[in-house]
């Protein structure tokens, strides 16, 4: 770990929704924080106070690599791929390759790459199975990152992540913004994650880096999503809507694509490896919270 004089450098390509949320909990213990937005005005917002901001999509790389990653200790992406790879490889993989002084690296995927298990319960050592071509993006997107490991010895490691909840985006919102829908799958079920749980194994994998290893970030409870929407209905005190068979369901396209895919999926190696502990083991105790706070 650095000293006093040279706290930990975290530059997050992507500091988005969930990245954020691990950026301001680093920047309170001392870190230096450093990222990049699309530049579509989320530089000024009083969230990244304190946080060096710098512009990049794949049309307008780092204006200057050299200087925005200098002194990075950990890096992390939440850029997910486009029509032609992955943005931050394509564009800055050699001066990620070329960083001194890296002790972790970290890219967020998505538990899509397992594709579809008719509800079966699948591990980081499951086959990738992606259904559709968002996952497959995801798959190469995996491949190229790990890649860099095996080339270069960056020190990747790969987290799928399963749907994220928490403040601003659950299902409480939506009940409240009117949008919540009760769609009838029997048998489909989705993991979930709080996005503070996010944070926690990220903290955790960077305590304990173990180069090329990928996690599965969910929690403990798949569970039906006609079931949170009734759980967030019970909590504002409002009646559930109606059930409505998912053959009839009006769904936009990347909505139906989500139901193509129907698994499991297991938490034991962030426990494990990690000492991981959930503050938020279920969709209910996430929920709970988030009501409490009014959130």
């Amino acid at each position: 770990m650095p000293t006093r004089d040279t706290p930990p450098r975290l530059f997050c390509f992507g500091l988005g929704y969930t990245a954020r949320v691990l950026a301001e909990r680093l920047l309170v213990q001392g870190w230096r924080v450093a990222g990049t937005t699309r530049g579509d005005g989320e530089a000024e917002s009083p969230a990244r106070a304190g946080f060096e901001v710098y512009p990049f999509d794949r049309a307008r790389p780092l204006a200057d690599p050299g200087a925005a990653l200098a002194g990075t200790t950990h890096l992390l992406s939440s850029v997910p791929p486009d029509a032609e790879g992955d943005p931050v490889i394509d564009c800055h993989g050699a001066d990620i390759a070329a960083l001194t002084g890296l002790a972790w690296a970290g890219y967020l995927s998505t538990t899509g790459v397992y594709g579809d298990r008719d509800g079966g319960w699948v591990d980081e050592d499951s086959t990738l199975e992606p259904t559709g071509e968002r996952s497959r993006k995801r798959v190469a997107a995996e491949t190229a990152w790990l890649a860099l490991k095996s080339d270069h010895c960056v020190p990747v490691h790969v987290f799928r992540l399963a749907g994220i909840y928490g403040p601003g985006r659950n299902a409480l919102a939506t009940v409240k913004a009117g949008q919540a829908k009760r769609i009838d799958k029997p048998g489909q079920v989705f993991s979930r994650i709080h996005v503070g749980d996010i944070a926690t194994v990220l903290e955790a994998s960077m305590a304990r880096p173990n180069p090329g290893r990928a996690y599965n970030v969910c929690d403990d409870d798949p569970a039906p999503p006609a079931e949170v929407i009734a759980y967030a209905c019970g909590l504002l005190g409002l009646a559930p809507p109606p059930l409505v068979p998912f053959e009839q369901a009006e769904l936009s396209s990347m909505a139906r694509s989500f139901y193509r895919d129907n698994k499991r999926v297991s938490n034991r190696r962030i426990k494990r490896e990690l000492g991981v502990e959930l503050s938020y083991p279920d969709y209910r105790s996430g929920l709970d919270r988030l009501f409490a706070a009014g959130r």
